[in-house]
């Protein structure tokens, strides 16, 4: 704990077997409380990695349901469990754990709200060997979003994140898709309510058995990405509302 947090980590994982210890072994344990480990139907072992390591809430998605609904998953666990403070961290080693500290600190201190790690801030990104074209993609779409959303962020894409647990509550996150456009329907949604957002650097790291979806499939999140921008704009200007911005 920090201040009184309760702090719970959330590993959405597929296929996460060659990555879950390392990523594991790094957690903070001094301030994190619990671990909850969501499994979206991997191919591999990963259940019984987490069982091995002794990770003491794990669900199991009988079927792949997208990443989206994993995280849905993650998030309804973590405040079943009365987390004050909830962190998103990808088990596939590309973000170090190490950086709990800082981001839930950031939070159990009212200082913000949400914390982002982010890959942008910093020259980490091509350094841990983030894919050039990604690299573009990412900055161009950052761009675009600034504009619509009026924000200053340095990446809207990060698989690093921190939330009070009332932020989580604010928002209808299980409205999202299940799909990979979830993470940024969230942070909009977050915006939407004027939530500020904090970025920390982070490094990052990309090899082999690190998780990242193909180019068709980026094709396919970079449209998703503008959609999210655009209907944002439309629905904070009131020119045409969303479901996605209401509670209920």
């Amino acid at each position: 704990m920090i201040s009184g947090k309760k702090i719970v980590v959330v590993l959405p994982a597929y296929n996460a077997v060659q990555t879950l210890e390392k990523t594991y072994s790094e957690i903070p344990f001094d301030i994190v409380d619990e671990v909850v480990l969501v499994d979206d139907a991997s191919r591999d072992d990963t259940i019984g990695k987490a069982r091995e390591l002794g990770i003491r809430h794990i669900i199991v998605h009988k079927e792949n349901k997208g990443y989206g609904a994993n995280q849905k998953t993650c998030y309804n666990k973590a405040l079943e469990l009365g987390a004050d403070i909830v962190v998103m961290l990808h088990p596939d080693y590309q973000y170090t754990p190490k950086l709990i500290h800082s981001m839930a600190y950031l939070i159990a201190n009212d200082v913000y709200r949400v914390a982002l790690g982010s890959r942008i801030l910093g020259n980490g990104a091509l350094r841990g060997g983030m894919p050039f074209y990604k690299y573009i993609a990412n900055r161009l779409l950052t761009f675009v979003q600034n504009i619509f959303l009026n924000q200053k962020l340095s990446e809207y894409h990060t698989g690093f994140r921190a939330f009070s647990a009332d932020v989580l509550r604010q928002i209808a996150y299980h409205k999202n898709s299940d799909d990979f456009i979830f993470d940024n329907q969230m942070l909009s949604q977050i915006i939407f309510k004027n939530i500020e957002i904090a970025e920390i650097t982070c490094p990052t790291r990309y090899f082999r058995e690190a998780s990242s979806i193909n180019v068709r499939r980026s094709l396919v999140y970079g449209m998703g990405v503008l959609a999210v921008s655009i209907r944002h704009f439309m629905a904070k200007n009131k020119i045409l509302g969303s479901r996605l911005y209401k509670n209920t």
